[in-house]
């Protein structure tokens, strides 16, 4: 049995529906068990930042499946949630980017693990801590908390914890 992470991202509405069903879609297959998932951040744009804001989350799984058949499902579903890749960090219905798999260092033309900007991004890091703290980044020999300690507090800040608000579109 394997350990991945995944993070997940949406930006154009129904933001939350879209993390349901892509977390519904991945529990769906019989050799994948979601173990934890994070709280879900309301989080700034990175990148390309003229489009709305995202709704992030990271969940933990277990499967028999290899990191690259876990890649293809994971592209299977953000296409079966009408994910277009039109503008490089664009809007999306859906992202999924597997962050670790097992402590494997992967590096092949269609899958790196760890996700090479992990380590970067305090929307991945932010929730990946809420799920297990002590978990190391491979490449970069810390834990996602010793990581996390190192981003700007002001793009700590812009991780906001994501409340549903009865009967308001989000």
């Amino acid at each position: 049995m394997s350990r991945a992470y995944i993070a997940l991202g949406s930006n154009i509405s129904s933001r939350e529906g879209y993390l349901k069903q892509a977390i519904d879609a991945l529990a769906c297959h019989d050799l994948i068990t979601i173990k934890k998932q994070s709280s879900i951040y309301e989080t700034d744009p990175v990148g390309y930042e003229d489009q709305e804001r995202f709704l992030n989350q990271v969940i933990e799984l277990d499967t028999t499946y290899t990191a690259l058949e876990l890649l293809n499902i994971c592209q299977m579903i953000e296409n079966e949630l009408g994910r277009k890749r039109e503008v490089r960090w664009g809007p999306r219905t859906i992202d999924l980017d597997i962050l670790l798999y097992n402590q494997e260092n992967t590096m092949k033309d269609q899958l790196i693990i760890p996700h090479p900007r992990m380590h970067e991004r305090a929307f991945v890091l932010v929730p990946l801590v809420e799920l297990d703290p002590n978990l190391t980044i491979p490449t970069i020999n810390k834990t996602v908390r010793e990581q996390l300690s190192l981003i700007p507090n002001q793009e700590k800040r812009g991780v906001i914890k994501w409340i549903k608000r009865d009967g308001a579109e989000e």
